[in-house]
C-alpha cells in the first residue's frame, strides 16, 4: 500500500538499536532496514487528485464555492443553475492542480536523478557499479575524490596517511571549510585490498536513525574485539569527498534513515504570507456577505408578516411555510445570488503571477553565476513571494553572513618586490624611495 501513498498498514516497530554485519545482506535484510532510495515528491499517480483537492479546499474561497454548489442543488433555495458555480470552481482547481503537478513532476525527476546515480559496491568479491537506490545497509562501497557520499557510512580505510579523509559539509551545515575524518586502525589496515575487504565481517551496533548531525554513538566488533565509534569516524550523506584519492565505507543508514533526510522531514503543504492574507480577506468578505444576506432575510420576514398575505393570489405559499421559514430560505437564496462578492478568480490571478515570477527568476542575468555556469532556478512556483522575506537571522559567527575573498596586492620576497601599488584614485604608482619614505612617515604619524 505504500505504492499508493497510503499509511494504512501497520507501522514498523520503533527501532531502538541498529545492528548490522558487513558483507552479509541476508542477515541485514532480516531487519528490514530502509534502502538508499529517497522520495521528496508529495504525490503519485493515485494520490494526486485526492491529496491535491484536500489541500486546495483548505483555501477559504474554494471551500465557500463548494458549499455554494451544495446549496444550488437544493431546489427550494436555488435561484441559479449549478453550472454557474461549477465552471469557475473547476477552472480554478484545474489551473492550480496543473501548477502543483508540474512542481511535483520536477521533484520526481530530481529524485530519479539522485536515485540513479552510480556507486561502486563490493558484491561477490568484486566492485560493481550499482544505482544509489539499490545500496543496502551493510554494503561496503568505494568513494573517489570529489564524489558525493552515497549514504551514512562508517569510514573503513582511505588513500591518505593515517587513514584520514577530507570532506566538505556545505550541503549539511553550509560550511565550505574542509573537515577531517579518520578510520579505526583495525579497519585502516584493510586499505584497498578487495580480498581483505570482502572477508571483513565486522558487526556494528549503534544508535537508531536520528537527525543529530553532531553526535554518533556505537561499537564495532571485529576479531573478538570491540572498538568505540563516534562522529569523527562517520561520513554523512550530503558530504563531498575532497583532496582524498579514494576511501571505503560501510553503509550504516540509507535513504530516508540518513541524518540528511531525517532533518528534511516530510513534504508538507506550505502556506505563504500572501495565502494567509487572502484567507483573512476572504473571511472578512464572507462575513460582509453574511451580514448583507441577514439584513435581506430580516427584510423578507417583515415583508411576509405585513404585506405577504396580499400577494398570495399570484405568489401562493406552500403548505407549512410561514414568514420565519421564508426568511430562512431567502437568506440562503441571497447567498447564492451574491456569490460574486467572493473573489474566486483572485487565486487564479495569484497563481499566474507566481508562474510568471518563476520565469523571471530563471531569466535573471544578475542571478547567473558565470564561474560555475549556474543560473538561478525556481524549483517551485508556490513560494516565490517569500524570497527575501526574512524575519529572524540566527548566526554563530560573522563568517556565516559574509564572503571572505582575499586579493593579492603586493609582497616582497628576498628583497624583491612583487605586485603593483595603487593610490586612492585607482592609478598605478611606481615604487620610489620618496613614496616609500612618505608611507613610512605616514604610518608613524610624522
Amino acid at each position: 500500500m505504500s505504492f499508493f501513498g497510503l499509511d494504512c498498514v501497520r507501522k514498523k516497530e520503533e527501532e531502538l538499536e541498529r545492528n548490522l554485519r558487513a558483507n552479509d545482506r541476508e542477515y541485514n535484510l532480516s531487519f528490514k532496514y530502509a534502502t538508499n532510495a529517497i522520495k521528496t515528491s508529495k504525490y503519485n499517480l493515485f494520490t494526486f487528485l485526492p491529496l491535491n483537492l484536500f489541500e486546495q479546499f483548505q483555501r477559504i474561497a474554494n471551500a465557500y464555492f463548494l458549499f455554494l454548489l451544495v446549496l444550488q442543488v437544493i431546489p427550494q433555495i436555488s435561484s441559479l443553475s449549478w453550472f454557474t458555480t461549477v465552471v469557475p470552481l473547476v477552472l480554478v482547481l484545474s489551473v492550480t492542480a496543473a501548477k502543483d503537478a508540474t512542481d511535483d513532476i520536477n521533484r520526481h525527476r530530481s529524485d530519479n536523478q539522485v536515485n540513479n546515480r552510480k556507486a561502486q559496491v563490493l558484491i561477490g568479491r568484486k566492485l560493481r557499479s550499482e544505482k544509489w537506490m539499490d545500496v543496502q545497509a551493510g554494503d561496503i562501497i568505494k568513494l573517489e575524490n570529489n564524489q558525493f557520499v552515497t549514504a551514512d557510512l562508517l569510514l573503513l580505510s582511505s588513500s591518505e596517511p593515517l587513514n584520514l579523509v577530507y570532506i566538505e559539509t556545505a550541503e549539511l551545515d553550509g560550511e565550505t571549510n574542509l573537515k577531517v575524518r579518520q578510520a579505526l586502525p583495525v579497519t585502516g589496515d584493510l586499505g584497498d585490498d578487495i580480498e581483505k575487504l570482502a572477508d571483513f565481517d565486522g558487526e556494528v551496533r549503534c544508535e537508531p536513525p536520528n537527525n543529530r548531525l553532531d553526535r554518533f554513538a556505537g561499537t564495532l566488533t571485529c576479531d573478538g574485539q570491540k572498538y568505540s565509534l563516534d562522529n569523527e569516524k562517520i561520513l554523512l550523506r550530503g558530504c563531498t569527498l575532497r583532496n582524498t584519492g579514494w576511501c571505503f565505507g560501510l553503509v550504516l543508514f540509507g535513504g530516508p534513515e540518513t541524518k540528511l533526510m531525517q532533518n528534511c522531514g516530510k513534504s508538507t503543504f506550505k502556506r505563504t504570507s500572501i495565502d494567509r492574507l487572502m484567507n483573512v480577506l476572504v473571511l472578512c468578505i464572507f462575513g460582509f456577505l453574511a451580514f448583507m444576506c441577514s439584513v435581506l432575510a430580516i427584510g423578507n420576514w417583515f415583508w411576509e408578516v405585513n404585506e405577504g398575505s396580499q400577494f398570495t393570489a399570484f405568489l401562493p405559499r406552500q403548505d407549512g411555510t410561514d414568514a420565519g421559514v421564508s426568511a430562512f430560505l431567502t437568506f440562503w437564496s441571497y447567498v447564492i445570488i451574491l456569490n460574486t462578492v467572493v473573489p474566486i478568480s483572485l487565486y487564479v490571478s495569484v497563481e499566474i503571477i507566481r508562474l510568471g515570477n518563476s520565469f523571471y527568476i530563471d531569466w535573471d542575468r544578475a542571478m547567473y553565476y558565470a564561474r560555475s555556469d549556474t543560473p538561478a532556478e525556481a524549483r517551485t512556483t508556490t513560494l516565490n513571494e517569500e524570497l527575501g522575506q526574512i524575519k529572524y537571522v540566527f548566526s554563530d559567527k560573522t563568517g556565516t553572513l559574509t564572503q571572505n575573498i582575499m586579493t593579492f596586492n603586493k609582497c616582497t620576497i628576498n628583497g624583491k618586490s612583487y605586485g603593483d601599488v595603487y593610490d586612492y584614485t585607482g592609478q598605478r604608482l611606481d615604487i620610489t624611495e620618496f613614496i616609500l619614505l612618505y608611507n613610512i612617515n605616514l604610518f608613524l604619524g610624522k
